[in-house]
């Protein structure tokens, strides 16, 4: 007699664990359409405010955190519910979108650049994204292809800036 094969906690994560909120960003990637889309505009307030307030480093120091706390929840979340990289896991554009902005001061016409840059290499996935996201699993994988759509928009972003503020 063979035993039964592992299941997953449970086939939906209480929405009241820690990891289920996180991964969510708070419930924006429960929306019934695209909840990546609604995550990153989810992640902007909380961004401007950082960066407008506390400053740059307050920006990047939430997003190793975000990073880090993403790759447990993303993995609790996926665990949990048999699933890799679900849509309801936003907490990997939150990390993702915040990278976009940080080397640009907060602009609502930046961070609106910077929320469409991301949103583009998230969903197109150019290389080496697109590899990443095949290739990485787990919830560092989850992150990961995020943290270089991130640093991708960054690069374009602050580029235009540069370009537009001679």
């Amino acid at each position: 007699m063979t035993a039964p094969a592992p299941q997953p906690e449970s086939s939906r994560p209480a929405s009241w664990h820690p990891a289920h909120i996180l991964a969510t960003w708070f419930g924006a990637g429960l929306s019934p359409v695209a909840p990546g889309t609604v995550g990153s505009l989810a992640a902007l307030p909380l961004a401007y405010l950082l960066n407008y307030y506390l400053g740059v480093v307050a920006l990047a120091v939430g997003i190793v955190v975000v990073f880090l706390v993403g790759i447990w929840a993303a993995h609790s979340f996926s665990r949990r519910t048999a699933s890799h990289d679900a849509g309801p896991i936003v907490i990997d554009e939150v990390a993702g979108q915040w990278l976009a902005l940080l080397l640009v001061p907060p602009d609502l016409v930046l961070y609106a650049i910077g929320f469409a840059l991301f949103r583009l290499a998230d969903i197109i996935k150019p290389w080496p994204i697109g590899l990443a996201d095949k290739r990485i699993k787990g919830g560092f994988g989850v992150m990961f292809d995020d943290i270089l759509a991130g640093a991708l928009a960054a690069i374009i972003l602050w580029n235009i800036w540069m370009w537009t503020s001679i």
